[in-house]
């Protein structure tokens, strides 16, 4: 096998592209956080307004 030299070195490109993986688990992320936001907004809606199940 050949050992490459310096200039071959800094010619080398790769591992920039986004792939489908990446954007699907950040798209994921994001919706997870919305969720989360909802949840949390409805909570606090109904501890405001006294509409909170007995337990």
């Amino acid at each position: 096998m050949k050992e490459l030299g310096k200039n071959e070195l800094l010619n080398i490109d790769g591992g920039t592209s986004i792939s489908g993986t990446l954007i699907s688990s950040i798209t994921r992320g994001i919706n997870t956080l919305l969720d989360m936001g909802r949840s949390l907004g409805t909570a606090i809606r109904r501890i405001g307004s006294n509409n909170v199940c007995p337990l």
